[in-house]
């Protein structure tokens, strides 16, 4: 498998922290609120998830299906009234895949603290017409 480094991917080994904007910012509703009184893992995953996507899917010039789930761990809970913002960037390039590294950042006490909630590695497939793997479009 061939893979190629993006900028974001090569500026990260070289320690160096590119500015990014976030795929998508969101606040839990009390709906989502696990027996814990915090926000359910699975609401967090699928907005990661919904921001890898978009990132893969603009990647590939069309539709993407996940494919795996990697390092993926919860560090902090979210909590009701946090606004969660989801980065996500290319982190590599295969034949028929893209990898999209997650970062997710709760800002708490209106904006005042922010807290790394979660963090991972998605891999998405290209798919063509007939819903099987195609190979990326480059350039």
């Amino acid at each position: 498998m061939t893979t190629e480094l993006t900028a974001e991917a090569r500026a990260s080994k070289a320690g160096e922290e590119p500015y990014r904007e976030p795929i998508l910012r969101v606040a839990p509703r009390p709906g989502d609120i696990n027996a814990n009184g915090h926000i359910f893992g699975g609401w967090v995953l699928s907005q990661m998830d919904i921001a890898a996507g978009i990132i893969a899917s603009r990647e590939a010039d069309g539709p993407v299906a996940t494919v795996a789930i990697q390092a993926m761990e919860f560090i902090a809970p979210v909590l009701l009234h946090d606004v969660v913002s989801v980065y996500a960037w290319v982190e590599r390039i295969g034949r028929t895949s893209i990898a999209i590294r997650i970062e997710v950042i709760a800002m708490r006490d209106r904006g005042r603290q922010a807290v790394k909630v979660t963090e991972g590695l998605f891999t998405f497939v290209a798919l063509d017409d007939e819903h099987r793997p195609r190979p990326v479009k480059r350039g």
